[in-house]
């Protein structure tokens, strides 16, 4: 596995025409104030600048959070996040899509902290039917804290997406033929918090928060939610608007797939499918349809 500092040259002319043709940069920002509610933090969330951005603020008493008023089946989520900058070890900043109850599914970004200097890792996971262990976690090519980048949530039909600055990271596909469950019957919600997570979230609960840095801050704008709004039982997608939402039936080109392939070998650090101690058994019956595809 490559280190987080390559950069294979040959492939940056390329990437960069990608990102001017694919680009998933919001092109119509929400405003919070209409958009969400702020969920729990006692004042540790705030909406500003006129419902253009939203802070999570966390400290020892507790951290905060918020959803989407709206639920969801199916659509393209974009959001611009700026991370907690310096020591942010043992925080966690979530962003994801969720449904309710013992049986949930959910599809997430989660930014783990780091000590500073060190690169933060993006936790993605998919569950269905109220299980995960999918996890698959990458470096980013930038440092997240500096200025705001754009993470994307694909969910259509066939194909769940993962994006970072238009970049596919992840790929999960509908193998329901394969036997293997996927998202497509329960209504989500969009969700986001900043929390306390160091007994687990890094290195493996190692390193724990300082809390003298505290109160640590994530920032949010351009929320934008491109998607079939469901509201008591009906989707505001009909059969035949659907077919007119280019992302509804979206999947990754030959390009997608090259730069996919490009962000795996180079920044990821952790792939479920590869962990052969963790499934002595034998992978997933997604990992092995999908490598033999």
């Amino acid at each position: 596995m490559d280190t987080v500092s390559s950069h294979p040259n040959a492939l940056e002319m390329f990437l960069i025409t990608f990102l001017i043709v694919e680009t998933f940069m919001v092109a119509s920002a929400g405003n919070f104030y209409q958009d969400v509610d702020i969920t729990w933090g006692d004042g540790r969330g705030k909406i500003l600048n006129s419902g253009q951005l939203l802070t999570l603020s966390l400290d020892k008493a507790s951290g905060s959070g918020f959803q989407s008023r709206n639920e969801y089946l199916y659509g393209k989520f974009d959001m611009q996040l700026k991370l907690v900058p310096g020591n942010s070890a043992g925080t966690v900043t979530a962003y994801y899509v969720k449904s309710q109850g013992s049986s949930w599914d959910e599809i997430d970004f989660e930014f783990l902290g780091n000590l500073s200097g060190d690169p933060y890792i993006v936790h993605t996971n998919v569950y269905t039917k109220g299980k995960g262990d999918r996890e698959q976690q990458f470096y980013l090519w930038f440092d997240p804290t500096t200025d705001f980048h754009t993470y994307s949530i694909l969910w259509n039909p066939e194909h769940i997406i993962f994006y970072v600055d238009g970049r596919p990271i992840r790929e999960f596909k509908n193998l329901k033929p394969a036997g293997v469950p996927y998202p497509k019957n329960q209504p989500m919600k969009l969700y986001s918090s900043l929390w306390n997570a160091d007994d687990w979230a890094t290195r493996g609960g190692l390193v724990k928060t300082d809390w003298s840095q505290a109160p640590f801050t994530a920032s949010f704008r351009n929320f934008n939610a491109n998607a079939c709004i469901w509201s008591n039982g009906v989707s505001s997608c009909s059969s035949n608007s659907s077919s007119n939402n280019a992302w509804f039936s979206q999947e990754l080109d030959s390009s997608g797939q090259k730069v996919l392939k490009w962000v795996q070998r180079n920044y990821m650090v952790y792939n479920y499918c590869k962990d052969a101690k963790r499934f002595p058994q034998g992978f997933p019956v997604e990992c092995t349809v999908t490598n033999r595809k």
